[in-house]
């Protein structure tokens, strides 16, 4: 018969290589955290590890999403995708607190849902819940491990989950930070493709109509944007024009904007009423665009024989007319409703303004002449005038170099907040 001190000292022993045993399976479940490149391996074996290392018969990693603050987990130990608002139940007790919770019954805690229990057919008995911290010390997710397999968790098993729950916090923030900035960069590729098609539905080079001199001109706030110019030479000699501004700017109103687009450049060939032209777009917009999306649009058409601009602006202005025999500028006011707002609008008559050599006809979007400067004043409309001016002899292009120069000048070093893009028609 075995002394009970060697039989005390055999089981000091055995507990000892028990504990090693643990810490190493611990030790080498980090270097494999530490080698892992995605979120779903990296999850999995934290739960394979925790079944091994806790002795228990279930684990499960909720990842804390503080955007909506909920916990979610797709790798749960025999569930499907788990997603919870994360002040309820007792992970989300764990999140709040930031205290490890050791259940010892787990249907006598009011705390406990058993929701999960009745759906999957498995009975909960003890478990403890460890919140996951990150480097930062920020919680980034709850380990959750269920159902001690040959009785209660102990004391120990209280060390390991801290010292597991240290190695999977850390790496399960660096994994969330890699699979974000990866995201980060998906987006900017596909933003910058976006773009890439966006800048190429701008006219390529100048227009070329006789006795007339046209130039546009676009840079939007965002990869893509909400505004856009065009112009479609027709085979009887005269020129289509359009600018149009989409509500907002990015990635939405550039897919408006696009339409709206060639939408003109559909219905603008084959009708030279520019009556029936906006009518035509406004309503197919209508169809289309939700309640708060509309468009801003000049529509205009530049007739060489006669040298006259007739045009039809839905909510698109001021417009600017400098004539060069008085040495004026009028601000000419819109004409029509903006775009995709009412269907079936009754639509005026287009404005006719006749140019004689050296007048210019100068449309831009709001961009221009809302800027603000440090002070939070605008730009205005004034200063632009003044600038139109003072450039009146210059080619169409340049004025338009020196709006922009103005604006830069204007916000003072700021980011640019809103889409810019302008169209100036000289009569040669």
């Amino acid at each position: 018969m075995t002394p009970p001190s060697v039989q005390k000292e055999l089981r000091v022993t055995t507990e000892f290589e028990s504990r090693v045993t643990d810490l190493r399976a611990v030790l080498q479940l980090s270097r494999e955290l530490g080698a892992s490149t995605e979120l779903m391996p990296l999850l999995q074996k934290v739960e394979s590890a925790a079944l091994t290392v806790l002795g228990c018969e279930r684990a499960t990693v909720f990842v804390y999403d503080g955007n909506s603050n909920e916990l979610y987990s797709s790798v749960a130990t025999g569930v499907d995708e788990i997603r919870f608002p994360a002040d309820q139940g007792i992970a989300g007790e764990a999140v709040r607190t930031g205290e490890v919770i050791h259940v010892p019954d787990a249907y006598a805690d009011d705390r406990f849902n058993p929701e999960i229990d009745r759906k999957t057919g498995f009975r909960t008995r003890n478990m403890i819940t460890i919140p996951l911290v990150g480097i930062d010390a920020k919680i980034v997710g709850v380990l959750q491990v269920l159902n001690k397999t040959d009785g209660q968790f102990d004391a120990w098993d209280h060390e390991l989950v801290r010292t597991f729950g240290a190695q999977v916090g850390v790496a399960l923030q660096r994994q969330l930070l890699l699979e974000h900035y990866a995201e980060k960069q998906r987006i900017e590729h596909d933003l910058s493709i976006a773009r890439d098609i966006q800048q190429g539905l701008i006219p390529s080079r100048p227009a070329q109509v006789v006795g007339f001199e046209v130039a546009g001109w676009n840079r939007p706030a965002d990869e893509t944007g909400g505004d856009c110019y065009d112009y479609v030479e027709r085979e009887d000699g005269s020129l289509a024009v359009a600018i149009a501004d989409a509500t907002g700017h990015g990635i939405g109103p550039a897919l408006v904007i696009a339409e709206c687009r060639a939408l003109f450049r559909a219905t603008v060939s084959l009708s030279n009423d520019l009556h029936e032209v906006t009518a035509r777009v406004n309503d197919l917009l209508c169809e289309d665009l939700p309640d708060d999306r509309f468009v801003t649009a000049f529509f205009g058409l530049l007739d060489p024989d006669r040298g006259v601009l007739s045009y039809l602006s839905g909510g698109h202005g001021p417009l600017f007319k400098y004539t060069r025999k008085t040495d004026e500028i009028e601000e000419l006011p819109a004409n029509g409703f903006p775009l995709g707002i009412m269907p079936n609008a009754e639509w005026p008559t287009p404005e006719i303004v006749e140019m004689a050599p050296g007048d210019l006809f100068v449309v831009v979007t709001d961009g221009f002449f809302e800027c603000q400067n440090p002070d939070r004043q605008q730009l205005g409309t004034a200063k632009l005038t003044d600038l139109i001016r003072s450039m009146r002899d210059r080619p169409c292009s340049e004025i338009i170099a020196g709006m922009h120069d103005a604006v830069l000048e204007w916000v003072a070093g700021q980011p640019q907040d809103d889409d810019l893009t302008a169209l100036v028609i000289r009569k040669t």
